[in-house]
């Protein structure tokens, strides 16, 4: 068991993140967050700690179990953190893939105002 470990590193080891830089530049860009508060990937984590990370429309949260910063095997790693994230959350990209978008034919200009409006009406759910 690790003493102390930076948030980017255990990320990548639990398999959040394909590459250490990709959790790195995930960290800057202030996708992964404490308390509402963006972190910095040097954070130290701890055991028991809550994160929210937002990996493409899904935030997830999770909570450290164990430290590492040996990348694990995929069988290991639900060993290491427990999601806490909800399951509407991970029905939510479903849910904006069944979206229809209206399309219109390239040339016809901005939408007028009732054009406008009748888009809107047809969108509402």
């Amino acid at each position: 068991m690790e003493e102390s470990v930076r948030i980017d590193k255990w990320l990548w080891a639990i398999r959040i993140y394909k590459t250490r830089s990709l959790a790195s530049e995930a960290c800057r860009g202030g996708k992964v967050k404490m308390n509402g508060k963006d972190l910095k990937p040097s954070k130290e984590v701890k055991i028991n700690e809550i994160y929210s990370l937002q990996i493409a429309q899904i935030t997830k949260t999770i909570k450290v179990i164990v430290l590492t910063h040996k990348r694990l095997s995929p069988k290991l790693v639900m060993n290491y953190f427990e999601d806490l994230t909800p399951k509407e959350e991970y029905q939510r990209p479903l849910v904006l893939k069944n979206l229809q978008f209206v399309k219109r034919n390239k040339g016809t200009g901005r939408p007028t105002k009732k054009e406008r409006r009748e888009l809107d009406d047809l969108t509402e759910w």
